[in-house]
């Protein structure tokens, strides 16, 4: 018996995930919105893994516990680099669904765009350096804004310098 492939995508969101699976053909074998929970999600695409050709998650910044858990639970995961993705002109339909199926789809032609899963005990590095480039370029728009420390302007009255009570000593 041939085994057809089919493409899970799986569209991200703080507290739940909507999740579609489609056939070689696009067509949608299953479609649900799952509230964040682990054993919930590798339940309802458990029935589907050794058809699967992956499972496709968008790069946001909570993907972490969602990739590892399936890792372990043995499905090979993709993570899309949503920033260069592009959703057809014209898209008739839009929603977390259509996006979950959109990457399955990118999946199943092969051309989905990709973000590097790195190791967990790497990732706290590369989550400190994206941290400080997101404070440089903020520190750096604030400054080149024309903020200024507060200070004298043009309209305040001229500063008076304390001046010393002694009168300077003079010389003969």
């Amino acid at each position: 018996m041939e085994v057809k492939m089919k493409y899970c995508g799986m569209d991200l969101h703080s507290n739940n995930s909507v999740i579609v699976v489609i056939d070689g053909e696009d067509r949608a074998v299953a479609q649900k919105r799952l509230l964040n929970e682990l054993a919930r999600i590798v339940e309802f695409v458990a029935p589907w893994r050794d058809e699967l050709a992956g499972a496709v998650i968008e790069s946001t910044y909570n993907w972490y516990w969602l990739v590892d858990g399936l890792q372990a639970a043995g499905f090979r995961v993709h993570l899309a680099n949503t920033t260069v993705i592009k959703q057809y002109d014209g898209l008739k339909h839009s929603g977390d669904g259509a996006d979950a199926r959109h990457l399955a789809h990118l999946l199943r032609l092969g051309i989905l765009p990709t973000g590097t899963i790195l190791p967990k005990e790497e990732r706290a590095v590369r989550d400190l350096t994206r941290k400080r480039i997101q404070l440089v370029r903020g520190r750096t728009t604030y400054a080149s804004s024309g903020a200024r420390r507060p200070g004298p302007t043009l309209s305040s009255p001229p500063r008076r310098w304390p001046t010393s009570s002694r009168a300077p000593a003079t010389t003969s």
